[in-house]
């Protein structure tokens, strides 16, 4: 299977759209995605995007690609730290799972964070996602906190 790593881009978020959707259903919250693709598109590629995407795409063997994960992010400021890169999703359709593509998406983003000199790299993990907390587990230096609330308004 031929995997590819590439910058995601403005044809991709249809795609990307139905990966959060499948994520949604996975973590039991259909109903919590409300962005529409629009306004998913213009965040990401209007004239100031305030996220950036990894896409994971296959080769078939009639040569057509298909997208089946993709690792989207943002960039924070922490006070303390300075710039660091915001992990909000990282997905792999359910059927690909296990091949190595997740990560190959979170080897990139770590790249593209030496490159940028981020100060790091965050992001959440759901307490009962066992398969992602072990998937997190693998990488050198990943730290879990157990110490702070998540609050949104």
């Amino acid at each position: 299977m031929n995997i590819n790593i590439r910058k995601g881009e403005k044809v991709d978020c249809v795609r990307m759209m139905e990966l959060v959707r499948e994520l949604a259903l996975y973590e039991k919250a259909p109903n919590e995605v409300t962005v529409d693709l629009d306004h998913f598109i213009e965040s990401g590629f209007g004239p100031n995007p305030v996220w950036w995407a990894y896409v994971a795409e296959i080769t078939n063997e009639d040569n057509s690609k298909h997208i089946v994960g993709f690792a989207l992010y943002y960039i924070r400021y922490s006070t303390w730290k300075g710039q660091r890169m915001y992990l909000e999703d990282i997905i792999v359709t359910e059927s690909m799972r296990g091949n190595g593509i997740g990560k190959k998406l979170f080897d990139q983003l770590i790249l593209v964070c030496k490159e940028q000199q981020f100060k790091g790299i965050t992001w959440q993990v759901l307490e009962w996602n066992e398969p992602a907390i072990n998937f997190y587990k693998k990488f050198d230096g990943v730290q879990f906190d157990g110490e702070w609330v998540n609050c949104s308004l």
